[in-house]
C-alpha cells in the first residue's frame, strides 16, 4: 500500500482537526495520484471534504469504531484485519494520525508533500520518516512555491 501526506518541517500534519495548510497545487497532486484508485481514511478525515462526502472516483474505505457511521458511497470497516482484507495493494492510505499509525507498517511507498514552514500550533504528527532506516528517499522534487509557502514533493521507499 502507499501513504500520502502533507507535513511541515517537523512532520506536523494537522491542527483542530484539519489539514495544516491548502495549497492549490498539492491538492491536484493529490488528486493526479490517487484518482481510480482506493482510499483508506479515518471518520474525522471525511469530515474535513466538501459536504463530509467521501472523493469521488475513488473507493473509499473508511476505518471507524463508530458502529452507526455509515456514510453514502463509502465502505466501513470497524477493524484493521477486515479493512486490511478488502483494501487492494494500491490503496492510498490519506489520514488522519490514527489510520496513518495504524497502516504505516503495511505500506512501502510514501508520497509525502514537505511543507518549508513551522507550525507551532499543530496538534497532530506523522512519523519523521527521516528518522527511521527502513524508509529512504527514492525521489525528490524542486522546491515549488504558492502564494509564499514553499514546499516539494519527496517519494519514500521502504528499505
Amino acid at each position: 500500500m502507499n501513504v500520502i501526506v502533507a507535513v511541515d518541517r517537523n512532520w506536523a500534519i494537522g491542527r483542530d482537526g484539519d489539514q495544516l495548510v491548502y495549497i492549490s497545487e498539492d491538492l491536484k497532486h493529490f488528486k493526479a495520484l490517487t484518482l481510480n484508485h482506493t482510499v483508506i481514511l479515518g471518520r474525522k478525515t471525511l469530515t474535513t471534504f466538501p459536504g463530509g462526502r467521501p472523493l469521488k472516483g475513488r473507493r473509499n474505505l473508511i476505518l471507524s469504531r463508530n458502529p452507526s457511521f455509515a456514510p453514502e458511497g463509502a465502505e466501513v470497516f470497524s477493524d484493521l484485519e477486515t479493512l486490511l482484507a478488502a483494501a487492494p495493494e494500491d490503496a492510498f492510505v490519506i489520514g488522519g494520525a490514527s489510520v496513518y499509525a495504524a497502516l504505516l507498517d503495511f505500506c512501502d511507498t510514501a508520497y509525502v508533500t514537505k511543507i518549508g514552514g513551522r507550525f507551532p500550533e499543530a496538534d497532530c504528527f506523522f512519523p519523521d520518516l527521516d528518522a527511521r532506516p527502513e524508509w529512504q528517499i527514492a525521489e525528490e522534487g524542486p522546491e515549488l512555491e504558492e502564494s509564499g509557502l514553499k514546499f516539494r514533493y519527496v517519494t519514500y521507499k521502504r528499505a
